[in-house]
């Protein structure tokens, strides 16, 4: 098997919409098609990959460093043992002569590979990508659905409180049972009239709703608002303060008696292990929410997993960032706690399968090989276009 060629292309996810911190007005996504010479049906088979919402398009990264140092490489370098494609040693190599640290967008480029070289992997031994990581890296009987929550209550212009309720009952007639919004971009009092109105939604039960900061808290704030908030029963609080002030969400661990959800803004095994050495995450009750597509990828998230479980933590207390197709597979593949949803956010990236059907809030899986991109008509026809 040979790498023959591989495509970067940038796609728009603009949005009206905003959290505590960014609005999504001119948040774009980088996507790569990775040609190899394995044929199928007359035609080669493709990997592709993107990166999740919330970063930018990391192009240049990929074109400077990422993408030629997969082209360069000893083919050989790039196969295991039985001759298949091991997108583990490709990262390997893609990662060669990078000094440790300075995550950021770096983490970014060689997750959208990585993810583009499982989609590869798994479409040539002709399975989805959770049976075949199931087989490789799980324990070979991954879960058949996944649970998934809808997140929204995003701030827009003009959005009212019925309109925000209105939003929240679409996703339950979706098939959701728990939903999330977003708290932080407007003043306490504001924010609990929001809160307080999607419970009207959710006949009264906080357990259905999660909150999500976006980290813009301060620790006095975050405090207040945990506080005012804990009455509620939520099912969780979200990434309250900055990723990487771990000692604020440990503060905040002390006071606030309810689940605590972070981990999408950090990017490494290193911050992951951080985060569990001195955030007060308590293994109990709380979530680790760390993207695979923007934290290089699925083979950093199985170290990632592997450090979790060292220090006690189940993989079901995990629930990926990201609500796409990706982390699905990796969901049920990995026996995690379940998945983010974007029902109607972020496209053409974001989402599920076109046919795909919630109920009870749990989704299941396709099984067309790979990620199953094909079955996402809008955004498997940019990427066919992208190398072709």
């Amino acid at each position: 098997m040979k790498i023959i060629s591989v495509h970067e292309g940038v796609v728009p996810i603009s949005s009206s919409i905003r959290n505590a911190w960014i609005d999504f007005s001119s948040m774009d996504c980088s996507i790569v098609a990775v040609v190899s010479d394995v044929m199928r049906d007359g035609e080669p088979v493709v990997g592709y990959g993107f990166n999740s919402n919330g970063r930018y398009s990391a192009g240049d990264i990929l074109r400077r460093r990422v993408i030629p140092r997969l082209l360069d490489a000893d083919p050989d370098s790039l196969l295991a043992e039985d001759g298949q494609l091991d997108p583990t040693r490709a990262w390997d190599v893609v990662m060669r002569n990078e000094k440790p640290g300075g995550h950021g967008e770096r983490s970014v480029a060689v997750g959208v590979l990585d993810m583009a070289l499982f989609d590869l992997a798994s479409k040539i031994a002709d399975k989805p990508l959770y049976r075949w990581l199931s087989e490789r890296h799980g324990d070979s009987d991954p879960d058949d659905s996944v649970f998934v929550y809808a997140a929204g209550g995003y701030y827009a212009p003009g959005k009212t409180l019925s309109d925000l309720q209105d939003e929240m009952r679409g996703f339950l007639d979706q098939g959701y049972r728990v939903v999330k919004m977003k708290i932080g971009g407007a003043d306490l009092a504001e924010d609990l009239r929001r809160i307080e109105a999607v419970l009207e939604v959710l006949d009264g039960d906080g357990s259905r709703l999660a909150v999500d900061v976006n980290g813009r808290f301060d620790l006095p704030t975050a405090l207040a608002y945990g506080a005012a908030i804990e009455p509620y029963g939520l099912f969780w609080y979200e990434e309250v303060g900055d990723p990487l002030d771990y000692r604020l969400n440990a503060t905040l661990s002390e006071h606030y008696r309810g689940p605590i959800a972070t981990g999408e803004n950090l990017f490494s095994l290193q911050d992951a292990r951080n985060l569990i050495r001195y955030g007060g995450m308590r293994p109990d009750r709380d979530y680790i929410q760390v993207d695979p597509a923007l934290s290089y990828g699925l083979t950093e998230y199985l170290r990632v997993q592997d450090m979790l479980a060292q220090h006690g933590w189940s993989s079901r207390r995990c629930i990926p960032h990201g609500g796409h197709q990706f982390s699905l597979h990796i969901a049920a593949a990995l026996k995690l706690g379940g998945n983010e949803s974007y029902p109607g956010e972020f496209q053409p990236t974001g989402g599920f399968a076109d046919g795909a059907v919630v109920e009870n809030s749990r989704v299941g899986l396709t099984e067309t090989p790979g990620i199953g991109f094909e079955q996402k008509a809008a955004f498997h026809k940019v990427l066919r276009e992208l190398h072709n």
